[in-house]
């Protein structure tokens, strides 16, 4: 007979497959007609867009794009600095053990290089190379037994919980667009570098939505037509609406953004502006604390009880950590003396994660990449890296954490000093997301299977044993923890010591004879 039970759900977002893929992405330009010939790359700089994520059976499909950018010297009798952009396209099939049709895909897609390499004087080769950490989830709903109705004679072992369980997830993708003046007195003859990155990253939650707002700093390096370089620096707002029922200010959120397609256009050289467009993916998973009675364990001494149990994985003590790092070295570069510097790339890298008990150790470095320009447009390029470390203190049990590190540059300044040394201010926001797994049993469905073998009353005198504990102990022997305590005067239901002498009263159902007087048993 099935025992009548009282159940509670709880949503899972289970991490079934992770990967770290290193691709290579290559791609030919040809140099547009209206472009010089090529006499020797300066620099190469690019931006990943992803713009579709697909999972089936064992495997992800991605889909995007490198938005490259090439600055070279024109094989011409003036020689210039000159500017080129193109996209690359890639398709990479990556397979993943456990990935299904339908399954969540969670992608961070890190640009490690990327090189031009002339073919000749109208073609030009580029190689990527692409650090691609794939996450893929599964949404299971789960419903745990937490309580049973007309529980009379049943002994529970219950723990009381708390895990962070799936309010839900959704998406939207924002549109980002923007005309950025530049100075009046530049006509501007075409761009030489961009950099887009999203930063200053917030939520909201209100009325069933997730309120996302961000910026999209745009870095851009262009040419005059009076053979001039310049930079400049803009932020576009980024903000959008994800609905999600049952969402409250009490939730945590994973909000994830993407960047899909850029473009960059210069406007006509009177107008002094720069019009720019950026399809921004953004997706939101939301958790709840939530706070559960599970039963870890039952029997009851009259009635024989059949149940089983199933294993999941879930998390809980989710946590989002913001800190500024803030790094103030000096480099030394040489031959810089006499010259500027025009640009600078800053690329944290972590490079080790040392989990303690109380502390998690990040090890890392930050590579520079500077353009250097004496003002005649002689271009020069140097790289330089500042090792760091980064610690989070006060944890507890950091070795069991799953933690998610990323860094955003905040701010940078850069000051060239005698000697080829340059002064590097560098301020970093760490964003650490971080949980533990835990695996809960969960009971399926309880059925009675007939009554115990019916004995008479005894108490068995028992000598404990090392593992043992007071549940173990009833459970075996057909009797209740509180009976046990009661009838040995025990303070302290979790605590017996080996050796010690207990006596066990044992409880069976009577059938249709008067009971015996009490007899002990030794076990």
């Amino acid at each position: 007979m099935v025992v009548d039970t009282v159940k509670e759900n709880l949503c899972v977002n289970k991490l079934v497959a992770t990967k770290k893929e290193v691709i290579l992405v290559e791609g030919d330009m040809i140099v547009p007609d209206s472009k010089p010939d090529i006499l020797n790359t300066i620099c190469t700089s690019g931006c990943v867009c992803i713009y579709k994520k697909e999972t089936s059976e064992e495997k992800v499909r991605i889909d995007g794009n490198i938005n490259a950018y090439i600055m070279y010297l024109a094989d011409d009798s003036e020689n210039k600095i000159r500017g080129i952009n193109t996209n690359i396209d890639f398709s990479e099939s990556i397979q993943m053990p456990n990935c299904e049709i339908g399954m969540n895909c969670k992608l961070d897609t890190k640009l490690k290089s990327i090189e031009s390499k002339i073919i000749n004087g109208r073609k030009i080769g580029i190689k990527a190379t692409l650090e691609l950490n794939i996450k893929i989830y599964s949404k299971e709903d789960v419903e745990i037994i937490n309580s049973i109705q007309n529980a009379e004679g049943i002994q529970m072992l219950n723990e009381e919980l708390k895990v962070n369980s799936l309010v839900g997830m959704g998406e939207n993708r924002i549109y980002a667009k923007d005309t950025i003046s530049i100075d009046n007195v530049d006509n501007l003859a075409e761009i030489l570098k961009s950099n887009i990155c999203i930063c200053d990253k917030d939520i909201k939650v209100s009325y069933n939505k997730i309120l996302t707002k961000a910026e999209a700093e745009a870095k851009i390096m262009y040419l005059t037509e009076d053979n001039r370089i310049n930079n400049i620096t803009a932020k576009i707002p980024v903000v959008g609406f994800i609905d999600i029922p049952n969402v409250t200010e009490e939730n945590i959120c994973d909000v994830q953004y993407e960047i899909k397609n850029i473009v960059i256009k210069p406007n006509s050289a009177e107008e002094h502006s720069i019009y720019i467009e950026i399809e921004i993916g953004v997706t939101a998973v939301v958790y709840e604390v939530k706070q559960i009675n599970l039963i870890q364990d039952l029997y009851s001494p009259c009635e024989n009880l059949e149940f089983n149990k199933k294993k999941i994985t879930t998390i809980t003590d989710k946590k989002c950590n913001k800190e500024l790092k803030q790094i103030r070295e000096k480099v030394t570069l040489e031959g810089i003396e006499n010259k500027k510097i025009i640009d600078v790339d800053v690329v944290p890298i972590i490079e080790n994660e040392n989990k303690l008990n109380s502390r998690i150790i990040y090890e890392g470095k930050v590579e520079l990449r500077f353009v250097l320009s004496n003002g005649d447009l002689e271009i020069d390029t140097k790289n330089a890296e500042i090792p760091f470390e980064y610690t989070i203190e006060n944890l507890e049990n950091g070795e069991s954490m799953s933690t998610n590190m990323e860094i955003e540059v905040a701010n940078q300044d850069f000051i060239v000093q005698d000697g080829g040394i340059v002064t590097s201010n560098i301020d970093m926001l760490m964003n650490m997301d971080s949980y533990r797994d835990t695996n809960l049993n969960i009971m399926d469905e309880i059925q009675t299977n007939g009554e115990r073998e019916a004995e008479d009353y005894s108490i068995i005198l028992y000598i404990v044993k090392k593992g043992d504990t007071l549940w173990k102990i009833a459970k075996r022997f057909g009797s209740t923890v509180e009976d046990i305590v009661r009838t040995n005067g025990i303070e302290d239901e979790n605590k017996i010591d080996i050796g010690q002498k207990l006596y066990i009263p044992k409880y069976v159902k009577k059938v249709n004879k008067k009971p015996n007087p009490p007899v002990v048993t030794y076990a």
